[in-house]
C-alpha cells in the first residue's frame, strides 16, 4: 500500500481499536483507488485480505443523512424507535437499525473495548496497591504517607471513571430524565457515590467527624472499587456486544448467501457479467459449476444438482433438470445450467427469509412479560434496600460506621444490576430464530416459537403437505356413449380456467396426449364442490356429489366407479356433460416420502395429528389410514376453522399444517399456523410457522427447537434470579454477624458480569441445539 494525502479522520482498528493511518489501495483491479486505513501495529494485512470484514471506519462526525433517514430500534425492547442511532430511554443499551446489513456495524463494541483495555491499564495498579496490603509484610502504602497515595488514585481513577464510565453516567442520566430505572442507574449511582465521596475525602478529610476514621486516623477513598467495578461493567458490555454481534450472524450469513454478479445471457447468446442489481425479471441467466444461484427462477436448459442446504437444512443435493424451480444463494454442483429470473431483489426466497428472521428477532415472546414485570419493580426495590442497608450500618453497623455503611449500600446496587434479567428472552429469542433459519424454519415472531412447543393436537391438510401436492392423472371411466378421450379434452378445458392442482394434472395429461383445447365461456367455480362452464357449445360440470345435487344430476351412475378409485387413495372427480352422467376422473397425489416416519415421530412425541380434507371419506380413510392417523372429510374450506376451533374448545393446543389459500382462516384460528414453503404466499402470510422445504419432519425440528428455546429462555431467568435473590443479601451484610464477612463492591462487579455472561453463554448454545 501506498501513502496518499487523504484528511486526517479518528478511524479505528476494529481489531485492536487503535488510531490509523490512511493509505491507498494498489495492485489489484478490484481494490484499486479503494480508501484503505492500516494500523502500525501491523492489521493492514488483514484489510488487504477482507477488508469488507475487517475495515469498518467510523468518522468523529454528526450521523450521517442515511443514519439519520433510518429507524433504530432496542435489541431488548423493540416497541421503542427513533430516526437515527442513539440509546434506548428505557434499558439505555444502544439502539440497532431496524433493517439488517450483511456489514456489521463494530463501532460501538471498538469504542466499549477500547474504554474496557485503558480502564484496565489505570486500575491494575490500585489493585496491586490494594493486593500488597494483604499478602506482604510490608506494603506499598508504608512507601508515602495515605493523603499521597490518595491523590495518586485520584490520578488514576478519575480517567476511568470520568471518560471510561462516562456513557453509563449519560445513560444513567437519561434512565431518570425518562423516569425508567434500568441498570445504569445503579450503575451510575454506586461508582459516583463512591468516587464523589472518595473526591471529598481527599480534598477535605478535616470535615468528616472521627466516626468516620478508621483505627489509623484516617479516611477512607474508594477510588480503586469505583475504578475497577467500571472496569468489569465495561468487561460485560464487551462481552455482551460481542454475543449479540454472534446472534445476528444467522441474518448475514444468509445476506452474504447471494452473489455480487452473475451472467447474463442476451437474445444473440452472447454472455456478460452484470452487477445482481442489473438483473430483471425474464432475463435468462447461465449459472456455472461450483456458482451460486443468482435470484429465484426456472430451469430452462442444462442438468445439475444444486445444494439448497443453507434455506431448507436438507443436505442432500437437489437434481434441476429443465422446468424444475431454483431459488437464490443455493450453491450450483458440477453441472451447469440455464435459468429465467422470476423473482429479483427483496421478492427472492432468501430475501423475504432474511426479512422474517430479522422481524422475529424483535418480537417479544409471552415470557418476557414476567421479566418486565419483575424489572419494573426490581430497580425502585434495589435503590431502596440500598437506602435502608446505609441507614441499618450507619444507625448500629461497626466503626467507621459510615464507611461501612457506603461500601455496603455501593455493592447491593451493583450487584442487583437487571442486566442478566433483561438479556434473559431476547438473547434466547434471537439466537432460536436464527439457528430456525439455518434449518429451513422461518419464524415469524417469539410467540409462536413459544406457543409451539406446548401443542399437543396438529391438524394437517393432505394436499401438498402429507402428499407430494403434484397429483397426476391416473384414471379416465367414461359411461356409455362417451369416449376417454371426449371426456378428457372437454374436462381439460374447463380445467384449464381452475387454479387447482388437480386442475393442472388433467390439463398436463390432455396437453401430453396434444388433445386441442377449447374456450371456456361462462365458467364458475363453487367453493368445494367443483366447477362448470360451457365448452364448445356443451355444459360440462367437473366436482363431487355436491355440485351434482345442487345442479340437479343424478350421480348414482357414477357412484360405484368413484368408490373403486378411491379406495385407491386417489380424488375421485364426476363429470357431467349436458346435464346428464359422462364418467369419472381419478387423480392421484402420492403420499411424500418422507411423511410415514414423520407422522410416527411426531406421534411419538406426543401429538394427537388429525388430517382434515374436502376429499371423499373413502379417499381420505385410505390415506389417514395408511398413515395411521384421524381425519374428518369433506370439509368444506370455511369449516377447517371451525375444525380448529372445536378441538381449542376441547382444551387441546392446536397447530394446524397446510400450503392452500383455503388454509389461511384455519392457519390463523390455530394457536401456531404452520405453513408449507412449498404453498401460496396467503398460506405463509397466515402462518405463526414456514418450513422452506414443505417436509412434515420441520415440524418435528421447529418443535424440538421450541422446546430447547424455551427450556434456555427458563435457565436465563433462573440465572439471572439466584444472582440477585443471593447477591443482594450478600451485599448488605447478612453475613457479617455470625461469620464477619462482607461483599467488596468490586466483588459485587464481577458477580454481576458474570451473571450477565452466564446468561449470554447459555443462549449461544441454541446455535448447536440438535434438531
Amino acid at each position: 500500500m501506498d501513502c496518499c494525502a487523504a484528511p486526517k479522520v479518528d478511524v479505528k482498528d476494529p481489531v485492536c481499536g487503535m488510531t490509523v493511518n490512511p493509505a491507498k489501495a494498489a495492485g489489484t483491479e478490484e481494490h484499486a483507488g479503494t480508501q484503505f486505513y492500516f494500523c502500525g501495529l501491523g492489521c493492514a494485512a488483514k484489510f488487504r485480505a477482507d477488508p469488507e470484514k475487517y475495515l469498518q471506519p467510523k468518522v468523529t462526525a454528526p450521523p450521517s443523512k442515511a443514519e439519520l433517514e433510518t429507524e433504530y430500534i432496542c435489541p431488548m425492547d423493540p416497541e421503542v424507535s427513533k430516526m437515527g442511532p442513539g440509546s434506548c430511554p428505557k434499558c439505555g443499551m444502544a439502539l440497532e437499525p431496524r433493517e439488517v446489513s450483511a456489514v456489521e456495524d463494530r463501532s460501538e463494541l471498538v469504542d466499549m473495548t477500547r474504554r474496557f483495555w485503558i480502564s484496565i491499564g489505570l486500575s491494575v495498579p490500585m489493585l496491586v496497591l490494594m493486593v500488597s496490603g494483604f499478602l506482604t509484610a510490608m506494603p506499598l502504602q508504608h512507601i508515602l504517607p495515605a493523603v499521597a497515595w490518595a491523590w495518586i488514585e485520584f490520578v488514576l481513577a478519575t480517567p476511568v471513571v470520568l471518560w471510561c464510565g462516562w456513557p453509563f453516567f449519560v445513560r444513567g442520566w437519561q434512565s431518570l430524565v425518562n423516569r425508567s430505572l434500568n441498570m445504569f442507574t445503579l450503575i451510575a449511582l454506586g461508582t459516583g457515590a463512591a468516587y464523589f465521596y472518595s473526591i471529598v475525602a481527599t480534598i477535605a478529610p478535616r470535615i468528616f467527624p472521627a466516626s468516620f476514621r478508621d483505627m489509623d486516623g484516617q479516611i477512607p477513598v474508594y477510588f480503586e472499587p469505583a475504578a475497577v467495578i467500571i472496569a468489569l461493567v465495561l468487561l460485560g458490555q464487551v462481552m455482551e456486544l460481542r454475543a449479540r454481534s454472534q446472534t445476528g450472524s444467522a441474518i448475514r450469513a444468509l445476506l452474504g448467501l447471494a452473489p455480487k454478479m452473475t451472467r447474463r445471457v442476451d437474445e444473440q447468446g452472447g454472455e456478460t457479467d452484470v452487477p445482481l442489481e442489473q438483473v430483471h425479471v425474464g432475463n435468462r441467466l447461465r449459472v456455472r459449476p461450483g456458482e451460486k444461484v443468482p435470484v429465484d427462477g426456472v430451469v430452462l436448459d442444462g442438468h445439475s444438482f444444486v445444494d439448497e442446504s443453507m434455506v431448507s437444512g436438507e443436505p442432500m443435493p437437489v437434481e434441476k433438470d429443465a422446468g424444475a424451480k431454483v431459488t437464490a444463494g443455493t450453491v450450483n454442483g458440477t453441472g451447469g445450467f440455464l435459468m429465467r429470473a422470476e423473482r429479483i431483489g427483496s421478492d427472492t426466497l432468501l430475501a423475504q427469509i432474511v426479512k422474517m428472521v430479522s422481524a422475529a428477532q424483535r418480537t417479544r415472546a409471552p415470557i418476557q412479560r414476567l421479566a418486565d414485570r419483575v424489572a419494573s419493580y426490581f430497580v425502585p426495590a434495589v435503590i431502596v434496600a440500598s437506602v435502608i442497608t446505609f441507614v441499618v450500618w450507619i444507625s448500629v453497623g461497626p466503626e467507621p460506621r459510615f464507611a461501612h455503611a457506603l461500601v455496603n449500600a455501593v455493592a447491593v446496587l451493583i450487584v442487583a444490576c437487571p442486566c442478566a434479567l433483561g438479556l434473559a428472552t431476547p438473547m434466547a429469542i434471537m439466537v432460536g430464530t436464527g439457528r430456525g433459519a439455518g434449518a429451513g424454519i422461518l419464524i415469524r415472531n417469539a410467540e409462536a416459537l413459544e406457543r409451539f412447543g406446548e401443542v399437543d393436537t396438529l391438524v394437517v391438510d393432505k394436499t401438498g403437505t402429507l402428499t407430494e401436492g403434484k397429483p397426476t392423472l391416473t384414471a379416465i371411466m367414461a359411461q356409455d356413449g362417451f369416449g376417454a378421450d371426449e371426456i378428457l379434452q372437454l374436462v381439460a378445458s374447463l380445467e384449464r380456467a381452475s387454479e387447482h392442482p388437480l386442475a393442472a394434472a388433467i390439463v398436463k395429461d390432455a396437453e401430453a396426449k396434444k388433445l386441442p383445447l377449447s374456450d371456456v365461456r361462462g365458467f364458475g367455480s363453487i367453493t368445494g364442490k367443483g366447477v362448470k362452464g360451457s365448452v364448445s357449445g356443451r355444459q360440462v360440470a367437473v366436482g363431487n356429489a355436491e355440485l351434482f345435487r345442487e345442479l340437479g344430476i343424478d350421480a348414482s351412475l357414477l357412484t360405484a366407479q368413484a368408490e373403486e378409485i378411491r379406495r385407491e387413495r386417489q380424488t375421485a372427480m364426476l363429470i357431467a356433460v349436458d346435464g346428464r352422467a359422462a364418467g369419472v376422473v381419478g387423480v392421484s397425489d402420492p403420499i411424500k416420502a418422507s411423511t410415514p416416519d414423520a407422522i410416527r415421530e411426531l406421534k411419538e412425541a406426543g401429538l394427537k395429528i388429525i388430517m382434515i380434507t374436502g376429499d371423499n371419506a373413502t379417499t381420505a380413510r385410505a390415506v389417514a389410514a395408511a398413515l395411521g392417523i384421524e381425519f374428518e372429510a369433506d370439509v368444506l374450506p370455511a369449516q377447517k376453522a371451525e375444525v380448529v376451533k372445536a378441538l381449542q374448545r376441547q382444551g387441546s393446543i392446536v397447530a394446524m399444517a397446510g400450503d392452500g389459500v383455503n388454509d389461511a382462516p384455519a392457519l390463523a384460528q390455530a394457536n401456531v399456523g404452520i405453513a408449507m414453503g412449498t404453498g401460496t404466499d396467503v398460506a405463509i402470510e397466515s402462518a405463526g410457522i414456514t418450513l422452506v422445504k414443505g417436509d412434515l419432519r420441520g415440524i418435528l425440528r421447529a418443535r424440538r427447537l421450541s422446546q430447547a428455546t424455551m427450556r434456555n429462555i427458563r435457565q436465563n431467568l433462573f440465572f439471572a434470579f439466584i444472582y440477585n435473590a443471593a447477591g443482594v443479601p450478600l451485599a448488605a451484610g447478612v453475613l457479617f454477624p455470625t461469620f464477619g464477612l462482607l461483599l467488596n463492591p468490586m466483588i459485587a462487579a464481577a458477580a454481576m458480569s458474570f451473571s450477565s455472561v452466564s446468561v449470554i453463554s447459555n443462549s449461544l448454545r441454541l446455535r448447536k441445539v440438535k434438531m
